[in-house]
Formats: structure tokens, sequence, C-alpha cells
């Protein structure tokens, strides 16, 4: 079993679309995937929204913290903003690879709806190229 885990600030926006992008393309193999913040803000909205828009049910995740997968021994760790990767904790896996990416936080945009979907939309897309780069990188399927 490959366990990933996908490590965002409040595991709301960032690290819930990479986790969902995961599930889907992996669908169903010897892979396990995590979401976690180093704090836990829910699900944002927006996020929700927009990754149905590609046909993805995030709605039913949780927002956890890290603290809660100690105990799991990961592959990979990706780290998909700044601030977590900064302030990670110590996760006590043997061989981890660590990446890092830092996606655009469409959270932290203040303007209309319209401005506010572009945003989501933007990080969305920058997210799901960076899993499907990482899925085929790492022959992650079949």
């Amino acid at each position: 079993m490959i366990n990933i885990l996908v490590l965002c600030t409040g595991n709301s926006c960032r690290s819930q679309m990479a986790h969902g992008y995961l599930d889907h393309f992996l669908d169903n193999r010897k892979i396990k995937v995590f979401s976690a913040g180093i704090e836990t803000h829910g699900l944002n909205p927006g996020a929700v929204a927009i990754m149905k828009e590609d046909g993805i049910d995030i709605s039913r995740n949780t927002s956890n913290h890290v603290d809660e997968y100690s105990e799991v021994d990961f592959d990979y760790i990706i780290t998909v903003c700044d601030h977590a990767n900064e302030n990670c904790p110590f996760i006590p896996s043997k061989n981890a690879k660590r990446l890092h990416h830092n996606f655009f936080d469409p959270s932290k945009v203040d303007g209309t709806e319209a401005e506010k979907h572009k945003a989501f939309l933007k990080a969305r897309n920058e997210i799901k190229s960076y899993i499907q780069n990482f899925i085929s990188e790492r022959q992650l399927i079949a």
C-alpha cells in the first residue's frame, strides 16, 4: 500500500482539491490518500463548488489535523502552500519523499463572484496539472 499525504495550512481548499484529484485519478488502486492541515479550517465552499464543476465531489471530505495521522507511514508528503512547508511538524515516516509546490490561494481573493470563481478555477487547474504530472512521473498508474 502506498500512502500519500497532502498537507496545507488549514486543509480547507488546496489540499482538498489535490486529495480529490489523487482519489479520482488513482481510482481504487493500492494507494491511500490523506489530506491534512497544520490547522483545521473546515471545507471551503468555493473549493467544493469548483471541483464539482469538474465532476469531482469532495463535499464529504473532512478537514483533518496532521497529528491525526501520526501513526501512518507515508511514502509521499506533498505540501501545497509555503506556510505548511515552512511550519510542517515532524512527521515520522521512514522513507517519505517530500515534495513542495506553492499553489495560488483562491480563498484570499476578494472581489465579485466572477473574480472569485476565476481564482478558484486557476488554482484548480494548476493543482490538477500538478497531480497528473505527479502520478505520471512516478508511474502510479499501472
